[in-house]
This record gives C-alpha cells, structure tokens and sequence, in this order.
C-alpha cells in the first residue's frame, strides 16, 4: 500500500469533512490506523457518531482510490498531506484545513505570500491595476495568490507572469474540471511558475459550494489579502473576512465612487481594512519581510564590489517599478549618454534590468 492510498481512502469517507479528518489523523497518527481502529476507540474521538463510525468501517471501494491515485501520476500531479514538508505552513494554522492537496507545479517554499482577489466580472481599470500591482509585487519577490477565475483573478496571475514571478492559483474544482475553460493556457503557465492547487479529487467539478471553501485556502496560504473591486456581495468579501478570522492582514484597492463595483472595496476600508494604492501599502506591513529584503540587497552589492558614486546615486533613486530613462535623467540631473552608460554597468553587474521602451528598475535581489 502506497503511503497516499489511505489518505485518500479517508476523505472519501462520506461525512469525514477536514476538522474530523484533523481530530482522528492527531488521535491515531496515520489514516491507516484510523481504519483498524475499534469501535470503542472511534467513538471517542469528537464528532464521530453511530452513522459516521459504520461510514468509516465500511468496506473502502479500494479500486476507485487506486484509479485516482494512477490519474494523478499519469498527469504528473503530486499530491502533499499535511504531513508533507512541501504542505504550506500557513495553511496549518486556519481551523479547518484539507487533509491534502493536490498539485500542479512546485509549490514556492519562500517568500511573502500575497492574494489577489476580486470581481470576475471587473471594469478596465479593475484588471489594469491588478495588472500592474501584481507585476510590480512579483518583482520584489512575493508569490501572488488567487483563483484563477475570469476577471480580477486571471489578471493577478497574467501579471505576476509577465513579471517572471511564481503564482499560485487555487481552484474550486479539481484538477481535471479547469474552470473556466478559457483559462486552460493559464493552467500551464501557471505550473510552469508555480503551482496550481486544489482540495478536490480530480474529477470535481465547479459546484457554486466548492468556491467558499476554496476561499478559505487562498486567505489561508497567504500573509496578507487584497481585494481589487467587489460589489457588496462579492465572493471576495469572503476571502477578506475569512483572512480577518484566520489573524491576517486585509488590503483593499479604492475603486470609482459612483461604480457598483466598488462598493465591497470601500465597505473594507471603513471596516479597517488598509487602503492600497502601491505595492509599499503592502509591503510595509510586514516588516521582517521588508528586512529579509534589505539583507538580500546589501549581499547582493556585496558580491559585485564598490560602486562608483554615480553607479551608486542611480541605485539610491530606482525602484522596483520601471522608469523611462529620460525621467531618470531628470531627476539624476545627469546626461543621458553618461547615464546610459552607468546603466549598462549595472545591468552587467546584476543590479539593474531594463525592459522595453526603455524604462529601468531594480532586479529583485537588489530591492530593499
């Protein structure tokens, strides 16, 4: 019997939801325990009743766990148990986590954890700013977190990709039911830079129920949560108030006053919640985060020696977020030949990276 098999057979259990699960993996240490234990020792544990008790000593449908288990690596899926180091840390700590996940992708071990979430049915300025907020997130290393969904959802990841950063996407249905079916090239891409994760076998389709449980794995694996246009009864206020019970932080980005869309936004930031207007908003809230940053950057110039005045001046007044070299030059008060020149040497050196049309940031190792 392979070590999955009987994680696998346990959930399948009906009325076996996460919190049983929980209370009987601590009582008898292994799923496969629970299924040779006795009568007397299962009904000790809290919440198992007369029925649940004869559900879990009834015969387990062997071949149906075997054939999922064949699906899974067959896909090239894996499967982590919170038993599992890869099994996100974060994810211990709310009341009712999954027993397991099933993954496509690596999982990001490191780094500040950040989810993105909003309207699937967002306005232009709605998924450009999440666009943007995300790619620039990215670029300073933090791993962003949603759902995949149209709308909000989809640009949060999109612009973690075009930033090269990891993402992961938590879905509402299993792996095999992508939902919705236009985002099966995002699928991919997002294993290919992180992970897409769900607590459903792989067959599982979208059920309208399975999404609030989803909301509280995407809160749940990240530090801090940010909602980008919601109306007031946006699924995103799910997330925020589950992030809220599960002793997160909570971010909302202002919308248009006069636009329905905004309303969930705005009903969060009179609740408490920190209004965001750059990725500093977020980031300054986590403060060890922000200090593990600064360490990276000072090794980061140590590596490549002294740098010039000049050299050093550029690096004091770039950000994460590109800027157009002539705006550079201006507030360097330098020349541009000469500052082109500088910003060569940088990029050489690891410190700089231009993208197109000519605008420069820090790379990532280097943003304190």
């Amino acid at each position: 019997m392979s070590d999955l098999r009987p994680w696998l057979a346990l959930k399948s259990v009906p009325g076996v939801g996460n919190l049983l699960f929980r209370r009987l993996v601590e009582r008898f240490q292994e799923p496969e325990a629970v299924f040779q234990a006795d009568r007397t020792e299962l009904l000790a544990v809290q919440g198992i009743t007369p029925r649940l008790l004869g559900a879990i000593r009834s015969p387990i449908n062997w071949s149906e766990v075997d054939r999922e288990e064949e699906a899974i690596e067959k896909k090239g899926y894996t499967v982590v148990t919170q038993r599992d180091p890869r099994f996100p840390k974060l994810l211990l700590e709310i009341p009712d986590p999954p027993p397991l996940l099933y993954v496509y992708g690596s999982l990001p071990m490191e780094g500040l954890n950040i989810a993105v979430v909003g309207s699937r049915n967002a306005t232009s300025y709605g998924i450009t700013t999440t666009h943007q907020l995300c790619r620039e997130l990215a670029r300073q290393n933090v791993n962003i977190v949603s759902g995949m969904a149209r709308g909000i959802d989809t640009a949060a990841h999109a612009g973690t990709l075009s930033a090269g950063g990891k993402t992961i996407a938590v879905l509402g249905s299993g792996l095999d039911r992508i939902y919705p079916k236009e985002n099966m090239r995002l699928f991919h891409q997002i294993a290919e830079n992180g992970a897409v994760v769900s607590e459903f076998s792989l067959r599982t389709g979208p059920d309208a129920h399975h999404f609030p449980a989803r909301n509280r794995i995407i809160s749940g694996i990240s530090q801090g949560t940010v909602v980008v246009e919601a109306t007031g009864k946006s699924g995103s206020l799910i997330t925020a108030r589950l992030a809220a019970e599960q002793n997160r932080e909570v971010f909302a980005v202002p919308g248009n006053i006069h636009s329905f869309k905004s309303v969930g936004t705005h009903k969060l930031i009179k609740q408490g919640a920190k209004l965001v207007t750059n990725t500093n908003d977020i980031l300054e809230e986590f403060g060890s985060y922000a200090n593990q940053q600064t360490g990276l950057r000072q090794q980061a110039l140590q590596k490549v020696g002294p740098l010039t005045d000049e050299e050093a001046m550029i690096m004091d007044t770039l950000e994460a977020n590109p800027v157009h070299i002539d705006d550079l030059a201006r507030k360097l008060k330098m020349g541009s030949g000469l500052l082109s020149g500088l910003l060569l040497q940088l990029e050489l050196k690891g410190l700089v990276t231009q993208s197109a049309g000519k605008q420069f940031s820090l790379t990532p190792k280097t943003v304190g």
